[in-house]
């Protein structure tokens, strides 16, 4: 399977921006989707998760509120859009796939296949 992360790039503080991630070799309805950002210097760090069906989600206290994460099934691409965005934010965003359907885990070991990552950045 492979994952391909898009639509990261300069966005100004407390504007928007929406990541995609496209996912090939396998239905994306096979997985449970999460993303991660790691920003220099910083661990990689749990952002959102959802469930195979996109009946259930989570997200990290730091972006609880000004968050969505949502995906397409049919169109094999997940989704996470970002509001009010803060100079915090800015890092790269990774999306990852776990074979566990239902998990909304925030730990990365539970994530099997990961993307390339696609950079945010944050200006004044």
């Amino acid at each position: 399977v492979q994952l391909q992360a898009s639509g990261g790039g300069l966005v100004q503080a407390g504007g928007s921006l929406r990541l995609s991630c496209a996912i090939s070799g396998r239905p994306l309805s096979s997985y449970a989707m999460g993303w991660f950002r790691q920003a220099p210097g910083k661990e990689r760090e749990f952002v959102a998760g959802i469930v195979w069906s996109g009946t259930m989600t989570a997200y990290a206290d730091s972006v609880k509120g000004r968050s969505t994460i949502s995906r397409d099934n049919a169109r094999n691409t997940v989704y996470l859009q970002l509001n009010r965005v803060k100079f915090e934010d800015a890092a790269i965003y990774y999306c990852a796939a776990s074979n566990h359907p239902y998990s909304r885990s925030s730990s990365p070991s539970e994530y099997d296949d990961w993307g390339q990552g696609t950079l945010v950045t944050v200006s004044s």
